[in-house]
């Protein structure tokens, strides 16, 4: 996809990889709605000009989702590229995490991609062209020492994105799934706790900044490819894993106590 003239809306703007998505996406000619609880305007303000706006949304439930789809096509038109990008990365032992996290986790991570496409699809459907994005993780790919919620949405985000691309690809519609390990974003540094996978990344492989991994996603989408690997030495473990998943395992649990012990 050219981006050049392309509507385009972006959740979890406020800051951290939205904000750098919404830049990248406005810098190649694109119109962008930037869509946060918090910060969107003052994200969209940074940006400047008449192609951008920011609007207060909550993808958390399935209305906040609806009233973004309808406010954004009411800011630019009929939405080109639609980018599932905010998230939560809140829990961690089965035992510590309430049900609420577990909920909110679900929510944020997952259903908000499907409402999101649900108020998208028959319009794409109808003129047969649309791109839905998503962020999802290496731990949707592989897994997140520390937190169960975040393994398992994002694990389930990178599912439907797969579903989505195998059931409406002949249709027209395109879509990526952005899947890095550390960024330096505020949640990758919210959190101290020896076992959280905010530490394990920051141990495990490079941290890379939001506009760095910002500029591979819009030269992925001009490519029309599914997935953005920002940290490729993830595609090797994705190999790894599928080939001995024993061992990819125990490597995991050697990660984990190398964590815990500093």
């Amino acid at each position: 996809m050219d981006l050049q003239g392309k509507n385009t809306v972006v959740t979890g703007a406020g800051r951290g990889i939205g904000a750098a998505l919404a830049r990248a996406f406005h810098a190649r000619g694109a119109n962008v709605v930037l869509a946060d609880v918090a910060g969107a305007a003052d994200a969209a303000a940074a940006i400047g000009g008449d192609r951008v706006i920011g609007i207060v949304a909550d993808v958390s439930t399935e209305e906040g989702n609806r009233q973004l789809v309808e406010q954004s096509r009411d800011a630019f038109g009929p939405i080109d590229l639609f980018f599932a990008n905010a998230g939560v990365g809140n829990g961690t032992t089965l035992a510590d995490t309430t049900e609420d996290v577990w909920n909110t986790a679900f929510d944020v991570n997952v259903h908000a991609h499907r409402w999101a496409a649900k108020y998208l699809m028959p319009e794409w459907l109808e003129r047969g062209d649309g791109y839905f994005c998503s962020t999802a993780s290496a731990a949707g790919l592989l897994a997140q020492i520390g937190s169960g919620p975040y393994t398992m949405t994002k694990r389930a985000a990178v599912a439907f994105a797969e579903w989505m691309s195998i059931t409406y690809g002949d249709a027209g519609i395109k879509v990526t799934c952005l899947c890095p390990q550390g960024v330096n974003t505020e949640m990758l540094h919210g959190g101290d706790d020896p076992i959280s996978g905010n530490n394990v990344v920051k141990v495990a492989g490079a941290v890379l900044e939001p506009d760095d991994v910002a500029e591979q996603v819009a030269d992925t989408i001009e490519a029309e490819t599914f997935f953005v690997l920002p940290h490729p030495e993830v595609a090797d473990f994705m190999q790894f894993k599928a080939t001995d998943p024993d061992r990819w395992l125990g490597g995991m649990r050697k990660l984990q106590r190398r964590v815990q012990q500093g």
